[in-house]
């Protein structure tokens, strides 16, 4: 957060100083270069637009209003908004310039890179939900999942935010007209005040009702729904050395443990060989608490959001209460734990895991819990 700050365009001049931003940032200085579609963007490479961007948000009155903290926060989306450009730039069978999947790659990037320079959770995750979804607003009014979509930037992050950085990423190109577009995020901004999720998170009857408000697509966000949960399922989530054994110890001495370690001893796996034998003999132990009505804990990385929800899944159906617990540590902190242990999960294995990590977000569960470790 530091190094944001301290470049950040302040009063009285809202100077931005680019030479400082790139010595400052190695992932600044790989989006030079790095071609771009010249329809959409006929300004140049990605730095180029990337500092084109920021000007613009230094330029506008609404992100000159907003108190020290928020501009700054703004400022390092804005810079972080295409950083994985780099990565997923290509030339279709036409020829033409394209980086599909970009958005969704930068929020993993945008969580690694704040995550090893220490900036905290809550305020990286606001970040990473803004650049997952800074291309939202342009086209918002023809998604068939809008409501969905506002809703659960509101739950991580803030919309008059998104509407800001979607404003200068526009402003920051030479592609022609851009009213249509302008227009388009300023409607966006007007649907997520009468959804009251502008400036602040969308409200739900209960915790019941807004975890199954994001499980069913017809879903009124305003139905109380009734609680029929008959037990409690917590599941964690952590990177290897996040410290979930000891948070079990600490927090849920009691209760009976799923534990994809202890699986994985019991089978004979190693943590570098196919997994899909222990998912297989978890999701059997997991049935059998589930059936008999005993809450447990479910002991393993879920490190992204389509793996989590495999177990999440399975325990509503169930009816259970779902809490997810996800535990942070620096990197640093990781490496010492894991070379203390017996049997250290391979350095391979641990950065693929770190690549597919999305953080837990509340739309996932009943209760979500952000813990640091260190």
């Amino acid at each position: 957060m530091r190094d944001f700050a301290e470049l950040c365009p302040a009063p009285p001049r809202w100077n931005l100083d680019w030479a400082a931003v790139r010595e400052r940032f190695g992932w600044v200085r790989a989006l030079a270069g790095v071609e771009q579609d010249p329809v959409h963007h006929a300004e140049g490479d990605v730095e180029v637009h990337t500092r084109m961007a920021c000007e613009a948000l230094a330029d506008l009155s609404a992100w000159r209003a907003r108190p020290e903290v928020e501009r700054v926060r703004l400022f390092a989306a804005t810079l972080l908004h295409d950083v994985a450009k780099p990565l997923c730039t290509r030339r279709d069978e036409d020829g033409r310039v394209t980086a599909h999947g970009h958005s969704r790659r930068g929020d993993l990037m945008v969580r690694r890179i704040l995550w090893e320079t220490g900036a905290p959770i809550a305020w990286r995750e606001h970040v990473a939900t803004l650049v997952r979804h800074h291309q939202v607003p342009f086209w918002a009014l023809e998604r068939p999942d809008l409501r969905r979509t506002v809703f659960r930037v509101s739950l991580v992050s803030r919309n008059d935010d998104l509407a800001l950085l979607a404003t200068a990423d526009i402003l920051g190109r030479h592609c022609g007209d851009t009213t249509e577009v302008l227009e388009n995020i300023d409607l966006y901004a007007e649907y997520c005040a009468e959804q009251r999720c502008l400036n602040r998170p969308r409200d739900f009857p209960s915790d019941h009702a807004r975890f199954w408000f994001f499980r069913r697509h017809d879903r009124d966000p305003d139905y109380a729904a009734h609680d029929d949960t008959r037990l409690t399922v917590t599941v964690l989530s952590g990177l290897p050395g996040a410290g979930k054994d000891h948070w079990i110890g600490r927090h849920r001495p009691d209760l009976p443990v799923v534990s994809l370690d202890a699986l994985r001893s019991e089978l004979g796996i190693s943590a570098g060989a196919d997994q899909r034998p222990v998912a297989a003999a978890a999701a059997e132990r997991a049935r059998e608490h589930l059936r008999a009505g005993h809450s447990f804990v479910w002991n393993a990385t879920h490190l992204s959001r389509d793996l989590r929800e495999r177990s999440v899944g399975l325990a509503a159906d169930y009816r259970a209460r779902v809490e997810i617990v996800s535990l942070e540590a620096p990197p640093a902190v990781l490496r010492r734990r894991m070379d203390r242990r017996e049997s250290p999960v391979p350095s391979a294995v641990v950065e693929r895991l770190v690549r597919r990590w999305e953080c837990p977000d509340p739309t996932e569960a009943h209760r979500v819990v952000h813990e640091s470790t260190a």
